[in-house]
């Protein structure tokens, strides 16, 4: 399996052991709880038509995630080991399933178990879990939906700072760019237990990269949270947002479609601005000037003011337990370049980006993997095997001109002055 695909499927995996792995320990009837809990979900797996995990596979994903040395590289897939051995509910006992279902719609779950063994679809010796069958039929949307029961939403805060950020974006004003009005966007982030706001900017895209920056900043400032409760939006779904979050060992956690209940104290803050900050402001002034309005407002206004729930500020309370902190890495730059794997050529480039680059000797033929920013091409680290080769530089044709190359020597000229046999000389001496 390519190294791409076992890195995606690895940060999926983290993201679903999360709750285990970021909180330091969990009670045992809760650890029961969120395991069944996680085993009833339907996921959609990389790479998999398969829509659920067992315990027992969720289990061995925290033991070899907490083994490692909490490395990402340990949730790479393995080698099955029943390759071969066909399962209870495979695709033909599957499609059976649904159409006995379709045929007798009013048969019970045990009663379709037995009429497959009557019709010896399955083997009366092969066990059948009616609850298998059941979630089969449910995701199906088979199951006919019984009495509406309303769901038990509660209001929650997290523990401590940074144990929870919310995270979400907001439409804002336009602003004025190069004498055109452009629409901007406004993306936030807010510790659940304090209602401090790490960073919150205005941008003229709703793009990841947007996104990113914002990220990059409230890191910066308040640390890194233990979890990040999003949207399910194209930008909060990106696979390299997930990679960043996974490597940094923060959870990353999607609300349910449709269901903004869960991110609620992100929206009733984005009600704030509106009436609070955007309500004085006078519009078609440029950008800059509109996101550093509103860093002025937070500072002034809305960290220091006391919150109406929690009855203290969101500075105070924030900074009341300084110590649970985690602080960002020096490199955390790093964390958030992209990745490309890339094939060295026989001539030792490689194509990045409408760039040629050139590659160390020993990597040419090699499937290699390149961390980069897009805003600085000059610094693109080369990795083989999880190795790193360090930063590739530009290819430069001209000075390759110059280069003469063979199994004995290697010269290289210029117009006064020439390399022979490991010395340098003048055009006027003569080599010896």
């Amino acid at each position: 399996m390519e190294e791409e695909r076992k890195r995606e499927i690895a940060t999926f995996r983290f993201g679903v052991i999360s709750d285990f792995v970021v909180v330091h320990q969990l009670e045992r009837g809760e650890r029961e709880r969120l395991l069944k809990e996680k085993a009833e979900r339907q996921w959609a797996i990389p790479y998999s038509r398969r829509t659920r995990i067992s315990v027992s596979t969720l289990a061995s994903w925290v033991r070899r995630y907490e083994r490692s040395g909490r490395k990402l590289e340990s949730l790479y897939p393995q080698g099955r080991g029943d390759i071969g051995r066909s399962r209870v509910l495979d695709e033909e006992v599957a499609q059976m399933l649904i159409n006995l279902k379709k045929e007798l719609p009013r048969v019970s779950v045990q009663g379709l178990i037995e009429e497959l063994r009557k019709r010896k679809i399955i083997e009366a010796w092969v066990k059948v879990c009616p609850t298998t069958v059941y979630r089969f039929l449910k995701g199906q949307g088979l199951l006919s939906p019984s009495q509406e029961v309303p769901k038990d939403r509660r209001r929650f805060e997290a523990e401590l700072p940074n144990d929870l950020w919310q995270s979400d974006m907001m439409y804002g004003p336009t602003v004025r760019v190069e004498g055109r009005q452009r629409k901007t966007y406004l993306f936030a982030f807010l510790d659940d237990m304090s209602r401090l706001v790490p960073h919150a900017q205005f941008y003229l895209s709703e793009g990841l990269e947007s996104y990113l920056d914002c990220l990059r900043q409230a890191l910066l400032r308040r640390g890194l949270p233990r979890r990040l409760y999003v949207d399910n939006g194209p930008t909060f779904r990106s696979q390299h947002l997930s990679q960043i979050t996974a490597s940094l060992g923060i959870a990353l956690i999607h609300s349910t479609p449709y269901q903004p209940e869960g991110r609620g104290k992100c929206e009733r803050w984005f009600r704030t601005v509106r009436g609070q900050f955007l309500s004085r402001w006078r519009g078609g002034e440029a950008l800059g000037e509109l996101s550093q309005a509103l860093a002025g407002w937070l500072q002034e206004s809305y960290h220091p003011r006391v919150h109406s729930v929690t009855g203290q500020s969101p500075l105070e309370r924030f900074s009341s337990h300084l110590e649970c902190l985690r602080p960002a890495p020096p490199n955390l730059e790093d964390f958030f370049r992209k990745r490309a794997l890339r094939k060295v050529e026989k001539d030792r480039t490689i194509a990045l980006n409408s760039r040629l680059y050139e590659a160390p000797v020993s990597l040419i033929g090699k499937k290699v993997a390149l961390l980069y920013h897009e805003h600085d091409p000059g610094r693109v680290e080369i990795f083989w095997e999880e190795r790193s080769y360090g930063f590739i530089s530009l290819l430069d044709q001209k000075v390759n001109f110059r280069v003469r190359r063979n199994s004995e020597r290697t010269e290289i000229q210029s117009e006064d002055k020439i390399w022979h046999g490991g010395k340098l000389m003048f055009r006027k001496e003569e080599p010896r």
